[in-house]
């Protein structure tokens, strides 16, 4: 339990220092707003998987995800300065929902909402 524990605690400082690195300290004009959904570690804490969610057109979000994994090793040199831990993982950007998936989920959940009785 303790090292779920400890995974947990991992993840969470890992979303949250690259959500203010990936928002105020890149200078690239490429990149956008920028909201770290999730992180996903490997159990053996070598990868870990790194959930985006982009503003801004599909070709804004492309060249945004670009930009994020050319800044790849630049970043994790930043987020090694932040977190102490002995062994800092591999960094997978992942954009979050495909544009128009996340379009069809808004409209599909305004559906349901209006479908349902007022209580």
């Amino acid at each position: 339990m303790d090292s779920h524990h400890r995974t947990e605690r991992i993840a969470e400082s890992l979303r949250v220092e690259l959500e203010e690195i990936l928002n105020y300290e890149l200078s690239d004009p490429r990149i956008t707003t920028v909201a770290v959904t999730e992180v996903q570690l490997s159990p053996c804490h070598k990868k870990a998987h790194i959930r985006l969610a982009l503003g801004g057109t599909e070709a804004e979000q492309a060249d945004c995800m670009q930009a994020i994994e050319k800044a790849n090793g630049y970043v994790k040199t930043l987020v090694a300065d932040r977190i102490d831990i002995f062994r800092l993982p591999d960094f997978y950007f992942d954009p979050d929902l495909d544009p128009s998936v996340r379009d069809k989920v808004a409209s599909l959940l305004r559906r349901v909402k209006r479908g349902r009785p007022r209580g």
